[in-house]
């Protein structure tokens, strides 16, 4: 239903990676791309690379790979998934996820108030997005 979905409305052939995965490298490696200017491009990279090219995004040198493509330095990659400070914003924003109780994904609040959990329609959004916009928020 997703891949159908993602097809009919979006015009996105749909091919995701494992889904047994841990995704926290590549939160990391994401938190490391957003240090240096460059996190919507990562982020961007990174979700073609997994839903589009079926790539498993817990592997090191494929979130190499992905990082190199949007002009981020590579050298010490290795660290970087290790680095303390990424490591706690990865843990906040989880803590974060908990706080809102959010158990689905993708998941988008909208003015802090709405949430929006799991793959929608178009249509939803929109909606959100005129309440949103209606309330002034």
């Amino acid at each position: 239903m997703f891949a159908k979905r993602a097809r009919e409305q979006y015009g996105l052939e749909i091919h995701p990676g494992p889904f047994d995965l841990n995704s926290r490298p590549a939160l990391i490696a994401e938190k490391f791309a957003e240090s240096q200017g460059k996190g919507e491009a990562f982020h961007e990279a990174m979700m073609k690379a997994y839903w589009q090219e079926a790539q498993r995004i817990d592997d090191e040198e494929v979130l190499k790979k992905i990082a190199a493509t949007v002009g981020l330095n590579t050298d010490n990659f290795s660290e970087i998934l290790k680095n303390p400070k990424y490591e706690a914003e990865v843990s906040a924003d989880i803590a974060l996820a908990e706080e809102y109780q959010l158990t689905g994904v993708p998941a988008l609040v909208f003015a802090n108030r709405y949430l929006v959990m799991g793959a929608q329609p178009y249509e939803v959004l929109q909606q959100v997005t005129e309440r949103v916009q209606a309330e002034g928020l």
